[in-house]
């Protein structure tokens, strides 16, 4: 009988632990030398931009044709100015961490014309964009 508590306990530890640690979240980070692409969407009258859409349907497909050479992507939706009077400067602004700029490149030109023709299903705005290589990294470790 004792065997047979002792392994339901432990049964039971087992299934707590797997519960709690399935709930934290492992969170990507850059490395020096990736290549960060950041798409931005202006902010402007007239301009609209579907966020729902970005999130679920545009960037998970330009995210699948970029394959291997994507570490992860990023989705910042912009809520405010520098100032509490400013209007956000971007509605949005999407990135792209790849580990190879060329392989990235080479995947949108072989790509372009769904990339763009999908471009009208979430906003009218033309997007700026810019590709960084990530040359250093620091964490505030104080607390």
């Amino acid at each position: 009988m004792t065997k047979i508590k002792f392994f339901s306990l432990y049964v039971a530890f087992i299934g707590l632990i797997s519960c709690k640690s399935s709930q934290f979240k492992h969170v990507p980070n850059p490395e020096t030398g990736m290549f960060k692409v950041a798409i931005l969407y202006p902010n402007g009258e007239g301009k609209t931009f579907d966020m729902d859409y970005y999130e679920k349907t545009h960037m998970p497909l330009v995210a699948g044709l970029l394959g291997k050479n994507l570490k992860f992507y990023e989705i910042d939706k912009g809520v405010a100015g520098g100032t509490p009077n400013d209007e956000v400067p971007f509605v949005a602004i999407g990135y792209f961490y790849c580990y190879d700029v060329t392989e990235y490149n080479k995947a949108i030109a072989q790509n372009i014309d769904t990339i763009i023709n999908d471009i009208k299903n979430y906003t009218n705005i033309q997007p700026i964009i810019q590709i960084s290589e990530i040359r250093q990294l620091r964490y505030n470790i104080k607390k």
